[in-house]
């Protein structure tokens, strides 16, 4: 496992994006966007997990349903999101105190946003007689409707959770956003080695920073980032997050062109930070981490033997299996003279100790069958 960097804030912040660009169809791209950080978060194995989904028009119709003035609708917004870390009484008050909104308009926003589900929530909020008055939510939900059909017939509706009270980025979205979180871990940013706690309340020390400069300033990111107070745990939040950007591409084009955009993006050192974690653990097998993608070692049984071991190295390579001379692989070749005069080769499992002799010519066929029934399930 790659040693997370401890430097430059910028390294830690660092994300990888996926994008789809031009009209595919309603909803279809961004269905395969939350086909794609399912798929990820799987085979990353970290843990339970959920992609809540939320609509930016939907909410645009639900605030204005609320009676909240057009000019306060990102402040309120800001708010709202921080449901996942602070109780609705505090976020109540943060919406009468800071954001200027009264009573009324709080209660009704609260009615609303606590609010999660798939299709039953789509059901029971269409049929809301206050939204059925604004047309953006009106088309938000149909939108919605949709999307929930399409996770479904990618079989991965048991991970979406349409969540109300998911609204950042809004001044960016023009549509569908959405965000993944991990639901079995929680983060103490002030704790000097970044502790990330199981939900079998079990530690898992994480990378520990050499310079107590770097790590209070990387706590103070991640706390400013979060919105939490000093000292408390919280769940790590999103590793992945995104969603529909319709105008943003145009805003660079001197004519103006709309270029229908969808994407998100993973957070990269949080995605390490928890592996690395789970890597430190009591329990390996929650995280059997190698260091290398490398499937075959091709080795000698005795001196010499470098132009056959070459030979070998280079069938693999044609059958496109990646080989190494190297260590944490999961099977080996072993070339013996007494075996290369009979035109075999041993094939180890490096694992379980386990040998087969091969033809040759039989070796590849050989070696995509072992990796394909104990290694690739």
């Amino acid at each position: 496992m790659p040693e997370l960097p401890t430097g430059d804030v910028n390294i830690l912040k660092e994300k990888k994006d996926f994008d789809i660009a031009g009209d595919h169809g309603l909803m279809l791209a961004d269905a395969e966007c939350l086909r794609i950080i399912y798929e990820v978060l799987s085979e990353l194995d970290l843990g339970d997990f959920v992609i809540k989904i939320n609509h930016r028009r939907l909410l645009d119709g639900l605030f204005s349903a609320c009676n909240v003035p057009s000019d306060k609708f990102v402040s309120a917004c800001s708010s709202v999101d921080k449901l996942d870390k602070i109780p609705w009484e505090d976020v109540r008050r943060e919406l009468c105190e800071d954001r200027g909104l009264s009573p009324e308009a709080a209660d009704k926003i609260g009615s609303y946003v606590q609010l999660t589900g798939g299709l039953d929530l789509v059901e029971r909020l269409e049929s809301d007689e206050h939204l059925n008055n604004q047309p953006s939510a009106k088309a938000a939900l149909q939108e919605m409707r949709l999307l929930l059909d399409y996770c479904k017939a990618l079989g991965i509706e048991e991970r979406i959770s349409f969540d109300l009270s998911l609204a950042r980025g809004l001044d960016y979205y023009t549509g569908v956003i959405y965000e993944a979180v991990l639901k079995g871990f929680t983060y103490n940013p002030s704790n000097s080695g970044a502790e990330l706690t199981g939900s079998n309340e079990t530690n898992l020390n994480s990378v520990k920073n050499k310079k107590s400069s770097k790590k209070d300033k990387k706590a103070k990111e991640q706390l400013e980032e979060d919105s939490v107070t000093p000292g408390e745990s919280m769940t790590v939040g999103s590793v992945a997050g995104g969603g529909r950007y319709d105008g943003l591409v145009g805003m660079f084009d001197s004519s103006g062109t709309r270029v229908p955009c969808v994407g998100f993006s993973f957070g990269v050192e949080r995605l390490l930070a928890i592996k690395e974690a789970l890597s430190n653990s009591s329990d390996k097998n929650k995280c059997n981490v190698r260091p290398t993608e490398t499937e075959v070692m091709v080795a000698g049984a005795h001196k010499g033997l470098i132009m056959q071991r070459l030979q070998c190295c280079q069938l693999l390579w044609n059958a496109k299996i990646k080989y190494c001379e190297s260590t944490g692989i999961p099977l080996a070749v072993v070339l013996g003279e007494s075996e290369l005069a009979r035109n075999t080769v041993k094939l180890r499992d490096i694992e379980t100790r386990e040998e087969y002799e091969v033809l040759y010519t039989d070796l590849v066929n050989k070696i995509k069958e072992v990796l394909s029934t104990k290694y690739h399930k």
